[in-house]
């Protein structure tokens, strides 16, 4: 699966791209990184390596929703975007 992990300080987030097993830990070791993702930067928030990323999702792995849609975005992959949050029920009142 392709993830991101989330490293940086408090209030300045900076995010990895991995490829690691889905029951892994995100922040033991990884097979891969494949690219990173900085929100807070203005001027190039996304470094990918495009080869490797189609690499992987040839040999099987998925990415993760946020992941997906990022791919999307830089135009790696060309597929619509997930919805990435579901709308939550309402609790019924009795």
């Amino acid at each position: 699966m392709i993830r991101l992990a989330r490293r940086g300080k408090k209030n300045a987030p900076f995010f990895r791209l991995l490829v690691s097993e889905k029951s892994r830990d995100l922040y033991g070791t990884a097979l891969e990184e494949v690219g990173t993702y900085n929100p807070a930067a203005k001027d190039k928030p996304v470094t990918l390596k495009a080869d490797r990323i189609t690499y992987w999702l040839s040999k099987g792995a998925q990415a993760s929703p946020s992941v997906h849609n990022l791919l999307v975005k830089e135009k790696v992959i060309t597929e619509k975007k997930i919805v990435k949050s579901k709308a939550k029920k309402k609790a019924e009142k009795k």
